[in-house]
């Protein structure tokens, strides 16, 4: 496994140039990159340039986000495919390979049994198209309670409940986006986590959760940084991890507020030396 810094997900905007610079700076080591941001600067430059700008920071590729409109209409949709060919074929030159987006755990619209057939049709191609290039796809269920209230229709919200839509996609190339804050929140444990092998586990974020407030009421948006607090077991869960051979990025997601109104290269070390700190408890160099 290793650190990988997200600037987007510490409410940093930074070109590519300038996350490279920051994670440099914070200890990290490797970067997630923007697909259509990397996929402009490879078609004025090259992919080798790209390729160099991480080597010569000593940095990894972490992963990208997946840019496809999936929930658009049907026309659409097929010209979001066609897009994310280049996008796949760019990552798999890269070495980029590990791909990954969110799933909302509820439908106003669709009931289960429905919205489930509506995921396996759109993610299936998806899928299709990012294992002809030897991508892989991380889905990631969202686990508070307080997200699913008051909702139409209950969606998937556990570990055990995205793996079966995984094994419906039948692609063989799609596991799991998994986040502590989620997993901690679904009730998650660790001989979950330890049940797992390494090929379910496409990416990971990593964050703490507010103390004093139940589990069951915390807030999607409200969270901490890795080993802020020590609500989530972050130590039981990288050691998991490790120890199912899980050798992809790990990326804080803290929607912290002690970030709020720091510049970017302090937000990034502050929190770089909270994950290190955690990091170093596991085990983990």
């Amino acid at each position: 496994m290793f650190r990988s810094l997200g600037t987007g997900a510490l409410g940093i905007r930074a070109s590519l140039a300038e996350s490279l610079e920051l994670a440099k700076a914070a200890g990290f080591q490797g970067v997630s990159i923007r697909m259509p941001e990397v996929s402009a600067l490879a078609a004025e430059k090259s992919a080798d340039h790209v390729k160099g700008l991480f080597e010569d920071a000593g940095l990894q590729m972490g992963n990208w986000g997946l840019p496809t409109k999936w929930q658009a209409s049907e026309d659409e949709f097929e010209q979001e495919l066609e897009r994310l060919r280049g996008f796949a074929a760019l990552g798999q030159a890269l070495g980029c390979v590990r791909v990954d987006t969110w799933i909302l755990p509820f439908s106003e619209d669709r009931p289960f049994d429905e919205n489930f057939a509506f995921h396996v049709r759109r993610f299936r191609p998806i899928a299709e198209i990012l294992n002809e290039h030897g991508c892989r796809l991380g889905l990631e269920f969202i686990g508070p309670k307080t997200m699913r209230a008051g909702k139409q229709h209950a969606f998937i919200s556990t570990m055990a409940g995205m793996l079966d839509l995984c094994d419906a996609i039948g692609t063989g190339n799609v596991g799991l986006l998994l986040d502590a804050f989620h997993w901690y929140t679904s009730h998650g444990t660790i001989a979950e986590l330890q049940g797992l092998t390494a090929d379910q586990v496409v990416t990971v974020h990593i964050n703490d959760a507010p103390a004093g407030v139940p589990v069951d009421e915390q807030i999607d948006k409200v969270r901490c940084l890795p080993g802020e607090t020590g609500v989530i077991d972050l130590v039981g869960f990288l050691e998991s991890l490790d120890g199912i051979g899980y050798r992809g990025p790990v990326m804080p997601e803290p929607f912290s507020d002690m970030l709020k109104g720091m510049r970017p290269l302090e937000a990034a070390q502050t929190t770089g030396r909270y994950l290190l700190e955690v990091w170093r408890a596991a085990g983990l160099r």
